[in-house]
This record gives C-alpha cells, structure tokens and sequence, in this order.
C-alpha cells in the first residue's frame, strides 16, 4: 500500500534547489493526489502540478503551484492580472519573440508570459479570448500578485 503526501510551495522550492546542484533535467512525481513536473527551462525551472479528482477537498482548494491568471472585465476591456508575484517576462527567452504583441488574437489557453517566482517559471495562460489591447507591464518587471499584465477586447 502506497502512502500519498502532500507538497508545500517550501517543499517544491526545496526540490529546484536541490535539483539546481544536479546534472538531472526533469523530475516527475506521482501520487494518488497529485501530479508534479519541474523541468530546466533555460536559467530557471518550469513545474506542472496537476491536482487529482480524488485528491481531498482541502487539497483541491489550494488550485495548482501554477495559478491562472486572473481575468476581470471592466470600463476598458479584460483585464488580464498577475496571478503571482515575481519577475514578469514576456518571451521565453532573452531574445526570442514576445509570446504576444498588441492586436494578437489570444485565446484562453495561451501564454501571454512568464512570472519567475522562487527560481520557478510559471507560464501565465490569458485565461481569456479576444484581441491584445494594451501591453502594460515591461519585460523583466516585478509585479505584484494581481497586477493588470495587459488588456484584451473580447472576440
């Protein structure tokens, strides 16, 4: 019988740095609960955590080590927030292509970024459809959990 347990946002943490002194690129973990991918992205790692149906519903409160997006409809369009704090980028990479330039069509499930927190780049997903109005945060910017990132017009 397999004993599943539950990983804090300081255990995550625990694993990049350890995984930071290591040749290993990826690392995967399975539970009963819960599904973790930390994967080398460039300078930094990217995690997927995927929380499981069965998992308790205190657990399942908590939503993924990679939040959404925040999206809030007002006087100027669809508000796009930060969903963590951290360091905004808005390519990949330093110099490749921003993920998204104003007058993009952008759907709910595209990467509109990145936020590096804690040495982890967490993809931000627009969470929304409609077209890039406003770009409104810099590349390499610190911002505050639910900062406004960009604006979009619904489709």
């Amino acid at each position: 019988m397999s004993q599943d347990f539950d990983l804090t946002p300081e255990d995550v943490a625990e694993i990049v740095a350890i995984l930071d002194g290591s040749h290993f690129e990826r690392l995967d973990i399975k539970t009963g609960r819960f599904a973790l991918r930390i994967a080398r992205s460039g300078d930094g790692w990217t995690q997927q955590q995927d929380w499981r149906a069965e998992a308790p519903a205190a657990l399942a409160g908590t939503g993924t080590a990679t939040p959404a997006a925040t999206v809030v409809d007002d006087a100027d369009g669809t508000a796009i927030r930060a969903p963590l704090p951290g360091t905004f980028y808005r390519s990949p990479q330093p110099g490749a292509p921003a993920f998204v330039e104003v007058g993009d069509s952008v759907g709910s499930d595209t990467v509109i970024g990145i936020i590096e927190t804690m040495k982890l780049m967490n993809p931000v997903h627009a969470g929304c459809s409609g077209a890039v109005t406003a770009i409104l945060c810099e590349n390499g910017v610190m911002v505050a959990g639910q900062d406004v990132l960009m604006r979009v017009t619904p489709a």
